[in-house]
Protein backbone atom coordinates (compact mmCIF):
# COMPACT_ATOMS: atom_id res chain seq x y z
CA UNK A 1 0.00 0.00 0.00
CA UNK A 2 1.38 3.40 -1.26
CA UNK A 3 1.53 5.94 2.01
CA UNK A 4 -0.89 8.94 1.63
CA UNK A 5 0.77 12.01 1.41
CA UNK A 6 -0.47 15.94 1.76
CA UNK A 7 -0.34 17.95 -0.93
CA UNK A 8 0.46 21.78 0.53
CA UNK A 9 -2.65 23.74 0.11
CA UNK A 10 -3.93 27.07 1.60
CA UNK A 11 -7.49 26.86 2.31
CA UNK A 12 -9.76 30.06 2.00
CA UNK A 13 -10.91 31.89 5.13
CA UNK A 14 -13.49 32.72 5.44
CA UNK A 15 -14.64 29.03 3.72
CA UNK A 16 -16.33 28.41 0.69
CA UNK A 17 -19.95 27.23 0.57
CA UNK A 18 -22.09 25.18 -1.43
CA UNK A 19 -25.60 25.51 -1.51
CA UNK A 20 -28.30 23.30 -2.50
CA UNK A 21 -31.88 24.93 -3.85
CA UNK A 22 -34.26 21.79 -3.16
CA UNK A 23 -31.69 18.88 -3.62
CA UNK A 24 -33.92 15.91 -4.83
CA UNK A 25 -31.39 13.06 -4.77
CA UNK A 26 -29.81 11.82 -1.13
CA UNK A 27 -26.61 10.17 -2.84
CA UNK A 28 -25.84 13.62 -4.55
CA UNK A 29 -26.04 15.40 -1.42
CA UNK A 30 -24.13 13.11 0.78
CA UNK A 31 -21.51 13.04 -1.83
CA UNK A 32 -21.30 16.99 -1.93
CA UNK A 33 -21.11 16.60 2.02
CA UNK A 34 -18.26 14.21 1.51
CA UNK A 35 -17.10 16.87 -0.76
CA UNK A 36 -17.48 19.56 1.70
CA UNK A 37 -15.75 17.81 4.27
CA UNK A 38 -12.43 17.35 2.29
CA UNK A 39 -12.30 20.90 1.71
CA UNK A 40 -13.48 22.58 5.06
CA UNK A 41 -16.73 23.61 2.60
CA UNK A 42 -20.15 24.46 4.34
CA UNK A 43 -23.24 22.95 2.96
CA UNK A 44 -26.61 24.99 3.04
CA UNK A 45 -29.42 22.94 2.26
CA UNK A 46 -32.59 24.86 0.98
CA UNK A 47 -35.76 23.38 1.76
CA UNK A 48 -37.85 21.83 0.59
CA UNK A 49 -35.48 18.67 0.35
CA UNK A 50 -36.64 15.33 -1.55
CA UNK A 51 -35.30 13.09 1.27
CA UNK A 52 -34.55 12.87 5.00
CA UNK A 53 -30.87 13.36 6.17
CA UNK A 54 -31.12 10.30 8.34
CA UNK A 55 -31.90 8.30 5.14
CA UNK A 56 -29.86 5.12 4.45
CA UNK A 57 -28.56 6.80 0.99
CA UNK A 58 -27.59 10.23 2.36
CA UNK A 59 -25.72 8.30 5.54
CA UNK A 60 -23.86 5.76 3.10
CA UNK A 61 -23.37 8.63 0.09
CA UNK A 62 -21.17 10.93 2.53
CA UNK A 63 -19.50 7.59 4.39
CA UNK A 64 -18.62 8.28 8.18
CA UNK A 65 -17.83 11.96 6.80
CA UNK A 66 -20.60 14.19 8.86
CA UNK A 67 -19.16 14.70 11.81
CA UNK A 68 -16.72 16.64 9.54
CA UNK A 69 -19.55 18.60 7.63
CA UNK A 70 -21.45 21.79 8.85
CA UNK A 71 -24.64 21.55 7.50
CA UNK A 72 -27.50 24.63 7.61
CA UNK A 73 -30.60 24.40 6.57
CA UNK A 74 -32.80 26.74 5.49
CA UNK A 75 -36.95 26.55 4.87
CA UNK A 76 -36.65 29.02 1.56
CA UNK A 77 -33.83 30.99 -0.35
CA UNK A 78 -35.21 34.12 1.12
CA UNK A 79 -34.26 33.10 4.44
CA UNK A 80 -30.42 31.94 3.49
CA UNK A 81 -30.20 35.53 1.33
CA UNK A 82 -31.37 36.91 4.37
CA UNK A 83 -28.88 35.81 6.61
CA UNK A 84 -26.13 36.05 4.31
CA UNK A 85 -27.21 39.42 2.48
CA UNK A 86 -22.84 40.64 2.07
CA UNK A 87 -21.73 37.28 0.46
CA UNK A 88 -21.06 37.07 -2.94
CA UNK A 89 -23.31 34.30 -4.52
CA UNK A 90 -22.42 32.92 -8.26
CA UNK A 91 -25.23 30.85 -9.72
CA UNK A 92 -24.67 27.59 -11.88
CA UNK A 93 -26.85 26.31 -14.61
CA UNK A 94 -26.69 25.48 -18.04
CA UNK A 95 -28.49 28.23 -18.87
CA UNK A 96 -25.18 30.52 -17.99
CA UNK A 97 -23.74 32.40 -20.56
CA UNK A 98 -20.32 32.25 -19.02
CA UNK A 99 -17.63 29.40 -18.16
CA UNK A 100 -17.62 29.08 -14.29
CA UNK A 101 -13.84 29.86 -15.08
CA UNK A 102 -14.66 32.95 -15.50
CA UNK A 103 -16.29 33.59 -12.52
CA UNK A 104 -13.97 35.64 -10.04
CA UNK A 105 -14.19 33.07 -7.17
CA UNK A 106 -13.48 34.83 -3.61
CA UNK A 107 -13.08 33.49 0.24
CA UNK A 108 -16.82 33.37 1.66
CA UNK A 109 -18.55 32.68 -1.89
CA UNK A 110 -21.53 31.06 -2.01
CA UNK A 111 -21.50 28.58 -4.97
CA UNK A 112 -25.49 28.20 -5.84
CA UNK A 113 -26.98 24.90 -7.43
CA UNK A 114 -30.60 24.08 -8.23
CA UNK A 115 -32.48 20.80 -7.64
CA UNK A 116 -31.63 17.48 -10.17
CA UNK A 117 -34.55 17.68 -12.00
CA UNK A 118 -35.61 21.87 -12.41
CA UNK A 119 -32.35 23.44 -11.83
CA UNK A 120 -32.58 26.74 -9.97
CA UNK A 121 -35.77 29.24 -10.51
CA UNK A 122 -36.16 30.90 -13.53
CA UNK A 123 -36.83 34.11 -11.26
CA UNK A 124 -33.82 33.93 -9.21
CA UNK A 125 -31.46 33.27 -12.43
CA UNK A 126 -32.87 36.45 -14.33
CA UNK A 127 -32.93 38.48 -10.97
CA UNK A 128 -28.42 37.96 -11.24
CA UNK A 129 -27.77 37.69 -15.26
CA UNK A 130 -24.39 38.49 -14.20
CA UNK A 131 -23.51 36.17 -12.02
CA UNK A 132 -25.12 32.85 -13.71
CA UNK A 133 -22.53 30.62 -15.08
CA UNK A 134 -22.45 27.00 -16.56
CA UNK A 135 -19.75 24.21 -16.73
CA UNK A 136 -19.22 23.91 -20.72
CA UNK A 137 -20.45 20.45 -22.13
CA UNK A 138 -21.83 19.14 -25.37
CA UNK A 139 -26.14 19.89 -24.71
CA UNK A 140 -26.96 17.66 -28.33
CA UNK A 141 -25.41 14.54 -25.57
CA UNK A 142 -26.38 15.41 -22.38
CA UNK A 143 -29.41 17.53 -20.61
CA UNK A 144 -26.65 18.19 -17.77
CA UNK A 145 -23.77 16.98 -15.33
CA UNK A 146 -24.70 14.99 -12.05
CA UNK A 147 -25.17 17.75 -9.26
CA UNK A 148 -22.30 16.16 -7.27
CA UNK A 149 -19.53 16.29 -10.46
CA UNK A 150 -20.72 19.63 -11.29
CA UNK A 151 -20.41 20.96 -7.36
CA UNK A 152 -16.60 19.07 -7.21
CA UNK A 153 -15.88 20.66 -11.09
CA UNK A 154 -17.00 24.34 -9.83
CA UNK A 155 -15.72 23.95 -5.90
CA UNK A 156 -12.03 22.90 -6.70
CA UNK A 157 -12.01 25.43 -9.36
CA UNK A 158 -12.62 28.48 -7.14
CA UNK A 159 -10.02 26.53 -4.78
CA UNK A 160 -7.32 26.51 -7.59
CA UNK A 161 -7.97 30.69 -8.10
CA UNK A 162 -7.64 31.20 -4.27
CA UNK A 163 -4.35 29.22 -4.30
CA UNK A 164 -2.61 30.80 -7.17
Amino acid sequence: MRPRTQISFCWPDPPFNIVLVEPEIPQNTGTIARLCAATGTVLHLIEPLGFRLTDREVKRAGLDYWDAVEIRRFPNLETFSDRFPNAGKLFFSTSGQKSYTEAGYRPGDCLIFGSESRGLPLELLEAHPDDVYNIPMRLENVRSLNLANAASVVLYEALRQCNE
